[in-house]
């Protein structure tokens, strides 16, 4: 049999797109119905060569030693007496490999995309509507492979069986080994008629579109499985699994901390002194924030139950709002009267420098050295 890449008429690193195409022009000229029954053989030769080369891991083999490797044929160790025939007839029927044709239809691979969500989808949930490229049960054979009014026919070369018996010479005698049919590949059926619109795949690309549910208190990285939702595998195969990976974007206000979020505000030291009430705008509309007189930088005020949803269990995190107090750097010559004023009030216009209290590490420390 002829090189399968030159049959089809592709360079060895033709893409599988290339394939496909070569593939359909070539099943047009040649297709007994149009080209006449002389040109049978060279429409199975053609099937076969399409067959091996788009299934990447049949081309994979053909690449690595043609025909007989798909076939389960030549092996390295051949020269040694059959050594290897040896082995296969001896553990053959230990190797829990079912016997029979290989199915050719199959489940189809798994996918991940990518989905974008605000914080605020975070907090709470939401649907998203997600679209990606697949592949979908072709519509003309219904996932069948062939041409309508026409179906798979058996397999002269090994009667329907997908393996072939094998006789070697070896020194201990004739040995029988069972390997791929090279004819059908394995499949103990073979498509004279291929569907022309999926290229006898039982399947076609095209793009899909569902709304998914994403739960509350997923985060950045979170990778959702959705059943039986990604690609059609080859034959109308059942469809594999689709992931959704969570990329979470950034919030102008809020930062996220686990299940609690964060936000800073700053307020006068007058406000800090007296203590005020102002309206934030959270993710569950406006709340009203309590500053308490003689609020210090850096304290905060916590907000029970306004953070994000926790992930497959009930209640929410906290919303914490971290207070900074702005000491003004210029002051005018009345501002300055009244602060002056305040500190000769309240005694404060000496700074005396004040000793750091010990932790109590610190003073177990010292009482083990004898201080």
């Amino acid at each position: 049999m002829n090189d399968y890449y030159e049959i089809l008429g592709v360079t060895r690193d033709a893409s599988q797109d290339e394939i496909k195409k070569a593939y359909r022009k070539k099943a047009r000229q040649l297709h007994p119905d149009y080209a006449g029954p002389e040109s049978e053989e060279a429409f199975k030769e053609l099937s076969i060569a399409y067959e091996a080369l788009s299934d990447p891991e049949k081309r994979r083999l053909y690449d690595a030693g043609g025909a007989d490797a798909l076939r389960g044929g030549a092996s390295p160790f051949q020269g040694a007496g059959g050594f290897s025939d040896f082995f296969d007839a001896m553990f053959s029927g230990f190797s829990g490999a079912s016997s029979g044709p290989t199915p050719r239809r199959r489940r189809g691979a798994d996918q991940l995309i990518g989905v974008d969500i605000t914080l605020k989808e975070a907090v709470f949930g939401t649907q998203k509507t997600v679209s990606f490229a697949t592949y979908i049960e072709c519509e003309t054979c219904h996932g069948s492979m062939c041409a309508e009014g026409t179906q798979p026919v058996t397999c002269s070369n090994c009667g329907g069986s997908g393996t072939v018996t094998r006789i070697s010479n070896t020194m201990f005698g004739q040995m029988q080994s069972r390997a791929a049919c090279g004819a059908c590949g394995g499949y103990g059926t073979i498509i004279s008629s291929p569907c022309q619109e999926c290229a006898g795949q039982g399947r076609v690309r095209s793009r899909r579109s569902y709304p998914i549910d994403i739960p509350a208190g997923v985060t950045e990285g979170t990778r959702i499985r959705v059943p039986n939702k990604a690609e059609v595998g080859p034959g109308g195969g059942p469809q594999g699994d689709l992931y959704l990976e969570i990329r979470e974007l950034t919030d102008e206000v809020f930062v996220r901390r686990g299940d609690d979020l964060h936000m800073w505000t700053t307020i006068p030291m007058t406000t800090a002194a007296l203590g005020t009430d102002f309206m934030l705008s959270t993710f569950d509309g406006e709340r009203t924030v309590t500053i308490p007189a003689g609020t210090q930088p850096g304290e905060e005020i916590i907000l029970k139950e306004l953070g994000v949803g926790r992930l497959q269990r009930p209640g929410r995190g906290n919303l914490h709002v971290h207070i900074e107090v702005e000491i003004p750097k210029k002051l005018d010559a009345r501002s300055r009267e009244l602060l002056e004023e305040l500190a000769a009030l309240r005694k404060e216009g000496r700074v005396e420098p004040q000793r750091r209290d010990h932790s109590m590490f610190e003073k177990l420390k010292e009482k083990f050295a004898g201080q």
